[in-house]
């Protein structure tokens, strides 16, 4: 892609109530997909462009989530850009901080830390039909409060004023806007079915907004939620530097444990000698990544979808599930950590620490519900959330009883099921995104990275896109991938605009939505963050290969483009040399044919030499179309 003209600049500068910054390409997010986004467009030989990220630092999950343990659990050889391979992994699966690290480092070795600002939110994005370009509500915060989660930032302003958080807004305007906003970022708040929260004298945060500054020695902790990054943060509470003097862990229903699968020749050895192998022996870090993905599609295939072969293998992987949680924790646990639903039906955690802490005596899991929160306790029950209190053949608990509590640390998720929240976007029909979305049935986008009624924004990792079995990074390259096919028509100056069609949105969104039915995260028994009301915004019904592929061949006829007159013209200079590359064929192929009827037995060059011209014309003329289309103006 020859770079464009288009440049970062300021419009009207002159003109205080008027003046602007305008960007050829404004990015929403610096996490994963942002950088993803951003290192290739410098591939691709552009770099105006800006992300505007609304924390302190780039990475976003990985910046944000600082808790005790955390860390991957797909391994990092997939869990990495493939246009940007780290062969110096210190572990199959890294610790958060060495992922934040690669991602940082893809921005130093791409040179786009300077097309980075943090601290600052794009609040509103709505577009210009005049003008046909986005105008975008910057809000630039207070350094660090971008960290916060959204009631922690209202809470802030309610005691300290406005001027706490926000510095000012500005106004700018740009021809495309890829938001890149990251799902797992905003947690969810306290349960408002539990009464008594004010009155807690202790701290209460959330595991993805650590509070480093705690101190829990000595402490009764107690934690909501049994999902993956409480398996990873609970075992190390009772330990140093913690030494927590209990904790209580709190599950609704129990996960789905799967054993972490060990490195290649074994932890040890893989530590000590990946590194050197993967970097210097040509195509092994490839074929160990390809090898992953591989892994990843066959679970696809045999826990995923839903039919009578698949309910056959999950039962088996069932089994095998129980027997192993059964030969980990002690006896007392194996009833309310034996799931009534499908395997795949809720996020699997990949696990090699959370069962065996379970054997230690300060850590004790209930699935009593906290009904009530006093100044320094907690009230369990009475009842039980699983197995059904109903169950008289149950020996669960279900008895009342009241807990000292000095800390309480949320596990119980994030806002994954309202996307781009809070992110207003007017479009090009005066309809704000989510009202569309509410008036169709609720969040969608054609391949999860566009909607009709907003030209030129394009999402990365957007609803119905997380497919449960695969590396997210992947599924967010091949977005970036599939978007970049179509920033480049507009950047080259061959299109003005780039929108999906209502009906094949539409159409695209019955599909889905559809196929899902027929998969293990609607019909798997439980209740999972892919939902809400009936409507799964969250799962993609195929597999990743299936995914890959499309995203490598969009189909055009999908897409509604307004071509400039130079893209017209090129536009149609490709049809007129298509037209003339098939009546050359044909031409070619009669004089072969010719030939070998003896017609043109004295001439045995003649179909070399009908090619030879018939390609040397045809490569000179283009040449000169294509020269003369360049020189037009737009």
């Amino acid at each position: 892609m020859s770079p464009p003209p288009d440049t970062i600049r300021v419009v009207n500068g002159r003109q205080k109530d008027a003046a602007y910054t305008y960007y050829p390409i404004l990015i929403v997010g610096a996490g994963e997909s942002g950088i993803a986004l951003g290192a290739r467009l410098k591939e691709e030989g552009f770099d105006q462009y800006r992300i505007f990220e609304r924390q302190a630092g780039v990475g976003g999950t990985w910046w944000i989530n600082r808790y005790p343990g955390v860390a991957c659990d797909v391994p990092a050889a997939f869990y990495s850009f493939s246009f940007s391979p780290n062969y110096r992994w210190t572990s199959l699966y890294p610790s958060g901080a060495e992922i934040h690290k690669y991602l940082s480092d893809t921005t130093e070795k791409y040179q786009m830390v300077d097309k980075i600002q943090v601290n600052t939110d794009v609040s509103e994005l709505r577009w210009l039909q005049g003008e046909q370009l986005w105008e975008a509500t910057l809000t630039h915060m207070v350094p660090g409060t971008g960290d916060l989660s959204r009631k922690a930032l209202s809470e802030r302003i309610a005691e300290k004023g406005n001027e706490s958080v926000y510095i000012r807004k500005e106004i700018v305007r740009a021809r495309i806007v890829c938001s890149c906003a990251g799902g797992l970022v905003e947690p969810n708040a306290w349960p408002s079915s539990i009464p008594g929260r004010d009155t807690f004298e202790g701290p209460v945060f959330h595991s993805a907004r650590w509070e480093e500054s705690v101190d829990l020695n000595d402490k009764n902790v107690v934690v909501v939620g049994t999902g993956c990054s409480a398996a990873q943060f609970v075992p190390r509470l009772t330990k140093e530097p913690y030494n927590a003097k209990s904790v209580t862990q709190v599950m609704r229903s129990p996960p789905w444990v799967v054993p972490k699968a060990p490195p290649p020749g074994g932890p040890e050895n893989f530590e000590k000698y990946s590194a050197t192998i993967f970097s210097t022996v040509p195509g092994v870090a490839k074929l160990f990544r390809f090898m992953l993905f591989a892994v990843g599609e066959r679970d696809w295939y045999t826990i995923f979808d839903d039919n009578s072969w698949n309910h056959k293998s999950r039962k088996n992987l069932e089994a095998d599930m129980v027997k192993h949680m059964k030969s980990m924790v002690p006896e007392k646990y194996h009833e309310i950590l034996t799931p009534d639903y499908s395997i795949g039906c809720k996020r699997r955690i990949f696990d090699a620490e959370w069962f065996t802490s379970l054997s230690d005596p300060k850590i004790d899991l209930t699935t009593k519900p906290i009904t009530k929160v006093s100044p320094k306790h907690v009230t369990l029950g009475p009842g039980r959330t699983h197995p059904d209190p109903n169950d008289a053949n149950s020996k669960a608990p279900t008895n009342e009883e009241t807990i000292p509590a000095d800390v309480i640390i949320l596990g119980n998720g994030f806002e994954v099921t309202t996307w781009l929240h809070p992110l207003k976007i007017l479009g090009k029909n005066g309809e704000y995104m989510q009202d569309v979305w509410n008036a169709r049935g609720g969040p969608q986008a054609y391949l999860g990275l566009a909607m009709d009624g907003f030209p030129n924004l394009f999402i990365v990792f957007g609803p119905n896109t997380a497919t449960g079995h695969s590396s997210v990074i992947l599924a967010s390259e091949n977005m970036v991938e599939y978007n970049i096919k179509m920033i480049k028509k507009i950047l080259n100056g061959d299109v003005s605009t780039i929108e999906i069609k209502k009906e094949s949105e539409i159409a695209w969104t019955k599909l889905v939505q559809e196929r899902l039915k027929r998969t293990v995260f609607n019909n798997g028994g439980c209740q999972n963050w892919y939902q809400k009301d009936g409507w799964n915004s969250t799962g993609y019904p195929y597999s990743q290969s299936d995914f890959t592929f499309r995203c490598m061949f969009p189909k055009w006829s999908d897409w509604d483009l307004q071509y400039t007159r130079k893209g017209l013209l090129k536009k149609r200079a490709r049809q007129a040399s298509g037209i003339l590359l098939l009546v050359a064929t044909i031409v070619s192929a009669y004089a072969l044919r010719q030939q070998g009827s003896g017609v043109f037995s004295g001439l045995p060059n003649l179909r070399h030499l009908l090619q030879r011209y018939v390609k040397q014309s045809l490569t000179g003329a283009w040449a000169l179309v294509d020269r003369a289309i360049t020189m037009l103006p737009d």
